[in-house]
């Protein structure tokens, strides 16, 4: 395995990759086509703010599998791009959360008391200590858009110094924010009312130009607004505009939607204190992420445990050795369904019961249609991208879990339904040794291995059906593994399910296909 570090990492993380024996490049400030041409040769690449993953970038991904984040952002990566070519990306959304809460709140501090502006006019020899007249904290209201962890964190320091902090998160719990501590406000009511509006959400389409010309004109005159989250959430020209015009009392800036921010007016008012991105730039954040993207990177490529994905589940450890037998279950159950499938494809029902009822399911689901697409696409599919495959398909995904569990501890039922017919088909896992099995094919219960090639044959429930079958795969030299056996009554259909070694003929299959007893032959590959 090898890692290209595009972007300047901590020396820590370089010594977790070292520990644990992944090989990497240090290549920073790569140009972008330079980077196309070799990130193809690496399995996983770290990446800070720096390093801009576009999709032209992606376009010949070569081996890579993993992008990681040492960072909370993942603005500067196609996601959509990556996740298309079924590449994890993952970030490290706590490593840097203290450094940036405590910025943000030195910001209001230095934008209340005007410490930049004061300080600048010292060093000019001049005492002028009425223009530099400030305002307290105490007693004003924060209004945090975006209670995550920073916005959290942000809200403990507001309370310490006495301030009233209201926030809105439309992802946020009634209960979640009760803990914290923090009254949910709708977003007008946080523009209206908040002394101090400060920024925590990460830059999306929905939330680009988030404080605008509308937002501004229902603030407070005396209001202040911080950004220390992206850039582009706040409209700059409307900043200006605001600012210039006495309608906001001042603003605080880490973020820009432009980076250096070169010839920017706003870095000209005397309002306006600025920093140049440094929201992640202490010791100790440099560390955490520098450590984090390096553990995330390292446990995916070497075991493939996923964590702080933005575009794959991420499971707690613990959970995903349990799920990990189910998982493979599922995988198998998907591609046995679609291989057994005849007609268009309408909708597929995934029903987990048993204990799996109380479990995450999500990893379980995306196994699922990685073996179903799988089959059915001439395309890579993965646990990144097999998700977004069947959306890009229309393919409808219903799930549903039940406690009821049947004869089994739990159960794992996949329905494909079709234009010419639904097919059923449902496992288990059994035992401390984690052995999957398929039970259910259709109405029949079996008891079948989900590996290597089956070939799965509905026929006529009569004496020497059995007999004739296996004499045609001896003739042909086809080894039969296993064996199981399922039917509804005696002398109605029946199905018969072989593992065999190694594959079975044409010619085998259509002698099968001839047998009077034999209704229906399928060879699957799982």
């Amino acid at each position: 395995m090898k890692v290209l570090i595009s972007d300047k990492l901590s020396q820590q993380g370089k010594e977790i990759l070292k520990a644990r024996g992944i090989e990497f490049d240090e290549k920073t400030e790569l140009p972008p086509e330079q980077l196309k041409e070799i990130i193809g040769q690496y399995d996983g690449i770290i990446i800070r703010s720096g390093t801009k993953l576009t999709k032209d970038a992606l376009a010949k991904p070569g081996r890579l599998k993993a992008i990681a984040r040492a960072g909370v952002g993942v603005d500067n990566v196609d996601v959509p791009a990556a996740t298309e070519k079924g590449i994890v990306v993952m970030n490290t959304p706590g490593g840097n959360t203290v450094s940036t809460a405590e910025l943000t709140f030195s910001m209001i501090l230095a934008l209340s008391r005007k410490i930049p502006q004061a300080w600048d006019s010292l060093r000019k020899g001049e005492w002028k200590r009425s223009k530099f007249a400030g305002v307290e904290v105490r007693g004003k209201t924060l209004g945090i858009v975006g209670l995550g962890r920073i916005g959290t964190q942000l809200s403990q320091y507001a309370k310490a110094f006495e301030m009233k902090v209201i926030a809105y998160d439309p992802y946020v719990s009634p209960e979640r924010a009760e803990q914290v501590g923090v009254e949910m406000v709708e977003l007008d009511r946080l523009i209206r009312e908040s002394d101090y509006v400060s920024i925590h959400t990460p830059a999306t389409p929905e939330t680009r130009n988030l404080i605008n010309r509308e937002t501004i004109a229902k603030m407070k005159p005396s209001a202040r607004i911080i950004n220390c989250a992206r850039g582009g959430i706040v409209d700059e020209e409307a900043l200006l505009e605001a600012l210039k015009g006495g309608k906001l009392a001042g603003a605080a800036i880490d973020v820009w939607s432009q980076e250096p921010p070169t010839g920017n007016p706003l870095l000209e008012l005397e309002n306006v204190v600025a920093t140049p991105h440094l929201g992640a730039s202490t010791k100790e954040a440099q560390d955490n992420v520098a450590l984090e993207a390096a553990e995330l990177m390292c446990d995916f490529l070497l075991t493939g445990r996923v964590r702080n994905a933005v575009n794959a589940p991420s499971v707690d450890e613990k959970l995903l050795e349990r799920l990990r037998p189910y998982i493979f279950l599922s995988e198998k159950l998907g591609s046995l369904a679609a291989q057994m499938l005849r007609g268009n494809l309408q909708t597929l029902e995934v029903t987990y019961s048993g204990e799996l009822d109380e479990m995450d399911v999500a990893p379980l689901t995306v196994g699922m249609l990685k073996g179903f697409l799988g089959h059915v696409l001439d395309s890579d599919v993965n646990e990144v991208n097999a998700t977004s495959k069947a959306k890009e398909r229309g393919l409808q995904v219903l799930v549903s879990k039940t406690s009821k569990s049947e004869d089994f501890a739990s159960l794992v039922r996949v329905v494909a339904k079709s234009d010419a017919g639904d097919i059923s088909v449902a496992g288990t896992v059994f035992g401390k040794r984690n052995d999957p099995r398929i039970l259910r094919l259709q109405d029949y219960h079996v008891d079948a291995i989900p590996t290597g090639s089956l070939i799965v044959i509905t026929n006529w429930d009569r004496p020497g059906a059995i007999g004739k079958i296996g004499m045609t795969l001896g003739n042909h030299k086809v080894n039969i593994a296993d064996m199981t056996l399922g039917r509804k009554k005696a002398g109605e259909t029946a199905i018969v399910v072989l593992n065999i070694d190694g594959d079975i003929p044409d010619v085998a299959v259509e002698e099968l296909e001839r047998l009077v007893e034999v209704i229906d032959v399928k060879v699957v590959h799982l």
